[in-house]
């Protein structure tokens, strides 16, 4: 980077410090405290409170639920090095996301990288302005791991596709308002050619929903029917029964998500928290060695997996990323949210299985620990991705 370069992107730091100082309300610099206290868009949304409606609207105005994109698509136009900027002087006060997204997260990438010029036209600008929810259509009761052994079928007729089939493990499929597919549209071709990628309402006649309960006692998961859903064929993204390299692009951008619940973000420390329950000794550390030991060791591997994280968005935006590191960072990153909380149901001890009462907020550590172990299970298996890194990054043989 030259002089000039470095010093322009000094004066942008400086401007959106000023600017996020003067326009991030102080109730956004704190974590959310629930799922509900997330803002996720759509056409149903509402705002929790008056200062995540003020947040989202100054970011959104500026550009920022989707700084890297083209401003044509409603983005900020920032560069790489803008955007990253951004990320780091947001980190600095605490701030949250202004918008959560499968738009942004999943399909956007894939739109911006497959989609024709009017899907794009149609889409992206919606996704950014948190008009439109969205959900994945992906596994199948018998199609997970294996997801190209997908049997949902979509049947030409004429200008549309008629969709028959169903889907499991649907994140958040009861409020979303339209879903990404992968359908099958040529069953006599081998199982990785004959899919199609699919957009459509889930307002469409044939849809419908049911939710999952977890063991949790709560669940973002459900199943997803499709009784002869007529889809226009213009919905669907790239080539027809070429759904699978679309498919395969976007689960690099899941992959890369699910592995960011590694990191603490904008969270208190796991040491602060554990002490809230163990106490500390004279000398300020915590009053317990081996959860010390711990907590250490856990600390080192989190700001690893951050810089980690960086360096794959450094190496994206140059075109440098292999396609399939996404996977060693999910299996690092929720393998490390498992390790989280483990350790915070240790530091607990007996008070941290408390399931209903006000004093547990309703048992949320004890839910978020059982929520955990489907974090390796989710968007790819440990073993899996494991399988992935030996054969596409490491070359083992016999991989």
């Amino acid at each position: 980077m030259s002089e000039t370069e470095t010093a322009e992107l000094e004066q942008f730091r400086s401007e959106t410090r000023a600017w996020l100082e003067a326009n991030c309300p102080p109730e956004m610099r704190k974590p959310a405290t629930s799922d509900a206290d997330v803002f996720w868009g759509g056409r149903s949304a509402k705002f929790s409170s008056e200062p995540q409606r003020i947040w989202f609207e100054r970011m959104r105005d500026k550009g920022w639920t989707v700084p890297d994109w083209p401003r044509e698509y409603g983005g900020g136009g920032l560069s790489a090095a803008e955007h990253k900027v951004l990320r780091s002087e947001m980190a600095r006060i605490g701030a949250r996301p202004p918008l959560s997204s499968f738009g942004i997260w999943m399909l956007g990438p894939a739109l911006l990288k497959y989609g024709n010029e009017a899907q794009k036209k149609e889409h992206l600008p919606k996704i950014a302005a948190g008009l439109i929810r969205w959900c994945q259509g992906y596994s199948e009761p018998n199609a997970g791991s294996d997801l190209a052994s997908l049997q949902t079928r979509a049947e030409s007729d004429g200008d549309d596709f008629v969709i028959t089939g169903s889907k499991i493990w649907t994140s958040y499929a009861n409020y979303a308002d339209w879903i990404f597919c992968l359908v099958r549209t040529d069953p006599t071709a081998k199982k990785h050619d004959g899919i199609s990628f699919i957009l459509f309402d889930m307002t469409s006649k044939g849809v419908t929903t049911k939710p999952i309960l977890l063991i949790s006692g709560y669940s973002p998961f459900c199943e997803t029917f499709f009784d002869g859903v007529r889809v226009p064929k213009s919905h669907v993204v790239g080539t027809v029964n070429r759904g699978w390299d679309v498919a395969k692009y976007l689960l690099q951008h899941e992959r890369a998500m699910i592995s960011g619940m590694g990191e603490r973000g904008v969270g208190r420390p796991l040491g602060q928290i554990a002490a809230d329950s163990v106490g500390t000794d004279a000398q300020g550390k915590l009053d317990d060695a081996m959860l010390r030991g711990q907590i250490a060791k856990f600390d080192v591997d989190e700001a690893a997996l951050a810089a980690c994280a960086e360096r794959a968005v450094d190496l994206a935006k140059a075109g440098q990323a292999h396609p399939a590191f996404s996977s060693a960072m999910k299996f690092y990153g929720t393998e490390l949210n498992k390790r989280r909380y483990e350790i915070l149901m240790s530091a607990g001890g007996v008070d941290a299985l408390e399931w209903e009462s006000e004093r547990s907020k309703q048992g949320a550590r004890p839910r978020a620990w059982l929520r955990t172990k489907a974090n390796s299970i989710e968007g790819g298996t440990s073993e899996v991705m494991l399988g992935i890194v030996a054969k596409r990054i490491l070359d083992l043989p016999g991989a």
